[in-house]
This record gives structure tokens, C-alpha cells and sequence, in this order.
């Protein structure tokens, strides 16, 4: 289907061949203000990366506006954008494989009772054992337990069924406890 981008002072309009969808300047913003932070910190936690997770919101925003589709609901179009996320930071691991340790916002004061060093080591240490996971696991421990997104969704966003899903969110939170006791510390409570 052919469709032409136009982009005005007051609205962002993308014209399809036969009808016209249109979304206003105020929506995009709203909807980019409520969804973007949620997105760059899963897409850090998937990638390793803030810098690429950075570029990947970027295109990731640019690929959702541009594919115009319609949705039916507000959760609708989050998944949409968190579905062409996935599969930019699926492109970009497959371009290069990036390692390191990332402190995402919010990371610190998740772990209570523990000074910040002691967070600081753990958030690594969450960060080395997530990076050890194949990228659909990491994907769906960040989006159940990181953003609480339902199962349902995370099925839908990662094109998996929901019956197999909770199998293999039980099996990747298995897997992951079982890197953490193996590093330094990741097994202390």
C-alpha cells in the first residue's frame, strides 16, 4: 500500500491510498511522553547499550509514525511500538554484539535497604547475567517484571503464544537466577 509522509507545523499526517488517517501533533507528543522512557529503558536492558538504545527509540518512533497503522486501543499501539523495538534491537544484535554494564533509571532505587555501591554492584552484576540470556529472554523478563506489561502482550509483542509463554518466562527467570548465583555476589541475599 503506498503512503505518503507529511509532516506540518500542526499535525503529522500520513495519507493512505484510499482513506486518510490522521494524528495530530498533540497526540504524537502525548503518546511519545508516556511511552518513550518506558521503551529506552527496555530497549538499554536488551541491548547493553544507552547509546544504541537511544538511536534505536529514535527509529523505533520514526517506523511506528511512519507505518501509520490504525489501532484500536491505547495498549494496541503501545505494543505496536514495543513489537518494532524488539525487532530494531534484533536487527542491531545481529549487526554487532555489544557488552556492558548499564544502570538504567530506576535500577538504584529498586533495591531497597542496601547503599548505593552495593546497588551499583548488583544492577552489573543483573546486567551481566541478562547479557548472557538469548535476546528473547531478556525481552520477556524486561517487559513482565522491568515495565509489568501482562502476559498477553508480551506474547503479542514478541510473536509468541500465549500458552508457551508463561513456560518460557519460568524457564528464562530459572536461567537467569542461575547466572546470578554464579557471579560474584549474585547468589548473597
Amino acid at each position: 500500500m503506498f503512503r505518503n509522509i507529511a509532516i506540518t507545523a500542526d499535525r503529522i499526517r500520513v495519507e493512505e491510498s484510499p482513506a486518510e488517517l490522521v494524528m495530530d501533533e498533540d497526540a504524537f507528543r502525548a503518546f511519545y511522553e508516556r511511552t518513550a522512557r518506558g521503551v529506552w529503558a527496555y530497549l538499554a536492558r536488551i541491548t547493553g547499550d544507552r547509546q544504541l538504545a537511544d538511536d534505536l527509540l529514535q527509529e523505533a518512533f520514526y517506523r511506528f509514525l511512519r507505518a501509520n497503522a490504525s489501532h484500536e486501543t491505547e495498549q494496541h499501539r503501545r505494543n505496536s511500538l514495543y513489537r518494532i523495538a524488539t525487532n530494531l534491537a534484533r536487527d542491531a544484535r545481529r549487526r554487532s554484539q555489544t557488552a556492558g554494564c548499564v544502570t538504567t533509571p530506576g535500577d538504584l532505587e529498586s533495591i531497597p535497604s542496601v547503599d548505593e555501591t552495593q546497588a551499583a554492584e548488583r544492577s552489573c552484576d543483573l546486567t551481566r547475567a541478562m547479557s548472557r540470556l538469548n535476546p528473547k529472554e531478556r525481552a520477556m523478563l524486561w517487559l513482565a517484571y522491568g515495565e509489568g506489561v501482562p502476559h498477553s502482550e508480551i506474547a503479542t509483542v514478541l510473536g509468541v503464544s500465549s500458552a508457551s509463554l508463561k513456560t518460557m518466562l519460568f524457564r528464562a527467570r530459572r536461567k537467569l537466577a542461575d547466572l546470578l548465583r554464579g557471579l560474584p555476589g549474585g547468589g548473597k541475599r
